[in-house]
């Protein structure tokens, strides 16, 4: 071939790159001026034209540079080129206002290529070479998409130049093509994975419905919606925030914290009812991020389910599942919780009817408050109970019943510690921790170094006939269950209060005078037929008024009975407590002294004639019989002994009155 063809080949090769690098590079419709992460996309297509071809493709001393729209070098790729030159620095600018005339900013300004090479480089800067040239990068529209320029400290004729530039756009646009097909690859990847992804969500959602709808158990709910969840985002982690007390086994069960209501996402989705996400790249595209589901059934919200997610995208399909997830578990755990109250209740109403029984089978307060005051440490699982009863007449509430006996029969004020402070509320209290921030002074608390405490009124028709505090060592150790069932306890213990206590009054009506006070004849008999069968002695004091008949005829009748009552209480302040004193009938009284001899009985009698005398008003006398019993006695009864008083009686009233005599 002639010299002169060969040079018009090349004269005709170097305008044909010299035209395609005029019109620039243009790339596929994958890209687009639009395209808000164009900027990171070239970025990321130049690292890889590095990657792939890089200096190999590149004459010694020349450099090839990618700038983005503001022309501000995003990276570069140097070949034996001084490191530091200024416009090799990432983030440099090469606009008309911070470099003057250069390739890059006439590239920009007339969207083509363009180049500069010797004297004219020179004038402008010494670190721009003897050679440089700059070729946009369009899309499909012709818009710019990024700038590609190349600096050398060789001179490089004109048609080299747009040879050499024109080989490295196209190893760039191979550079590109391969980013284009590598992201296809990861799409499909990923749009596979979704797919299979959605595929297992809907085998996970069913027969999580299954499982869930199967389980009767709360805490195997949890458990269940938790390990739904990992089997389709194992990389995730899951924690369920209950707004309830729960004694779940599983670490990812945890209580709501609603201390940061405004920031807190869990506690937002728990109040508004609704998927709360917050994403780590807001920008419109799927992200990792946290995710906050109410757990809600028919009734309310009972939780939250609370999903932060580092590495797996979520996208609103994901959102749209975990939801549904959230409302089938919801659901499940109302069913399963009210399957596990409805046997709380069960269990509390056997439990309370069976305390009621026993309850009800003793009618002695002492009896019913040390068997409430056990039964109540069993039941709460407590280290200490303690029962106080109200005593009106001093006003104090005095402790009957305690398993710490240094506070048994201890009386506090109405207004001291808890017991007080229940008094005076007529309501129940639940402490979690005594010795944070405690207010009231405790006594049992400080003496037991106890921190839970549960606390209620007995209420019997609206008043507070006494007090009971349960309590523990361990903080938060009481539920509001236990404070619930210690307020329908404390209910019976006061119906039992009540009833041995009106059995107790109407015990001693049956055995009590009316009029005097005095106990009725039977009981006297009955009494001093059970004693003369276990003492060793006893005496009888049979007392009558004398002249009771013509004490009626002069006053009346009411002051007759005056008399009675004035006598009846000179007698009883006149023995002991464990002597027996009744009305024998009409204005007849009697007095059984136990183990008492006969000489000491005729000084008891002796001193209350003498204070009948003394005493009542109108004033009246009073004859006195005494007899007496011994185991010595051949025949001991009842009878022998009332008989042998009332003939000692009877000597007294004829031998003159107001005197004693023995029989």
């Amino acid at each position: 071939m002639s010299e002169s063809l060969r040079s018009m080949k090349q004269h005709s090769r170097a305008e044909h790159f010299e035209e395609f690098l005029r019109q620039g590079l243009v790339l596929s419709s994958n890209f687009s001026y639009w395209d808000p992460n164009i900027r990171e996309a070239m970025q990321e297509a130049f690292a890889l034209w590095i990657h792939q071809y890089g200096q190999a493709m590149l004459p010694a001393q020349t450099a090839l540079l990618c700038a983005d729209l503001d022309l501000s070098v995003i990276n570069v790729c140097p070949n034996d080129f001084d490191p530091m030159n200024p416009f090799l620095q990432k983030g440099m600018s090469w606009s008309y206002v911070e470099r003057g005339d250069n390739p890059f900013a006439r590239c920009a300004q007339k969207a083509a290529f363009h180049r500069m090479s010797g004297d004219e480089l020179l004038g402008l800067s010494e670190w721009m070479g003897h050679s440089a040239a700059a070729v946009p990068v369009v899309d499909v529209h012709g818009r710019p998409l990024t700038y590609l320029g190349l600096i050398s400290y060789l001179h490089i004729e004109a048609d080299e130049l747009a040879n050499l530039l024109y080989t490295l756009i196209i190893s760039f646009r191979s550079s590109v093509q391969s980013l284009v097909d590598q992201r296809k690859y990861e799409h499909l990847l990923l749009q596979n994975e979704r797919n299979e992804r959605e595929f297992k969500k809907q085998d996970v959602l069913f027969e999580a419905s299954k499982k869930l709808h199967a389980k009767i158990d709360v805490d195997s709910v949890l458990t269940e919606v938790i390990d739904s969840i990992h089997s389709v985002y194992p990389k995730i982690q899951v924690d369920l925030l209950l707004s309830q007390d729960n004694d779940s086994t599983n670490l990812s069960v945890k209580p709501l914290n609603f201390q940061n209501i405004e920031d807190d996402i869990c506690t937002r989705a728990f109040m508004e009812g609704h998927v709360i996400f917050e994403p780590v790249v807001k920008d419109g595209r799927p992200s990792t991020g946290n995710i906050a589901v109410p757990l809600s059934g028919k009734q309310g919200v009972y939780g939250v389910l609370y999903l932060q997610s580092a590495y797996d995208l979520i996208y609103a399909s994901d959102l749209e599942f975990i939801s549904l997830l959230a409302d089938t578990a919801g659901s499940a755990f109302e069913n399963a919780k009210l399957y596990e109250q409805s046997n709380v209740m069960i269990n509390e109403l056997r439990l309370i009817n069976e305390i009621t029984k026993q309850l009800n089978q003793s009618l002695r307060l002492n009896e019913i408050f040390n068997f409430a005051s056990s039964e109540l440490i069993s039941i709460f699982r407590a280290d200490y109970s303690c029962i106080l009863q109200t005593n009106k007449t001093s006003e104090h509430l005095i402790v009957q019943a305690s398993n710490l006996p240094a506070i048994f029969n201890e009386t506090f004020t109405l207004d001291e510690g808890f017991s007080g402070l229940i008094y005076s509320s007529k309501e129940p209290i639940i402490i979690s921790d005594y010795w944070i921030n405690s207010k009231v002074q405790s006594k049992l608390m400080q003496m037991t170094q106890s921190c839970s405490l549960i606390g209620s009124p007995i209420l019997v028709n609206g008043e507070v006939e006494g007090v009971i505090l349960v309590v523990h060592s361990k903080p938060n150790f009481f539920s509001y269950d236990n404070y619930k069932l210690l307020q329908v306890l404390s209910g019976h213990i006061g119906l039992a209060m009540t009833n041995a206590s009106l059995h107790a009054e109407v015990k001693r009506m049956v055995i009590t005078d009316n009029l005097t006070g005095l106990y009725v004849r039977h009981y006297l008999d009955e009494q001093a037929n059970l004693m003369q069968k276990k003492d060793f002695c006893g005496s009888l004091i049979v007392v009558d008024i004398d002249n009771f008949k013509r004490v009626n005829d002069t006053y009346g009748h009411q002051v007759g009975d005056k008399i009675l009552i004035q006598v009846s209480q000179i007698i009883k302040s006149s023995i002991r407590d464990s002597d027996i004193a009744a009305r024998w009938g009409g204005e007849e009284l009697a007095v059984y002294l136990p183990q008492v001899a006969k000489d000491q009985t005729v000084r008891i009698a002796e001193r209350i004639r003498a204070r009948v005398l003394a005493e009542t008003n109108p004033q009246v006398t009073v004859s006195c019989g005494v007899s007496d019993w011994n185991w010595e006695e051949d025949k001991i009864s009842v009878e022998s002994l009332f008989y042998r008083a009332d003939m000692a009686l009877y000597q007294a009233k004829n031998n003159g009155r107001n005197q004693i005599q023995i029989g």
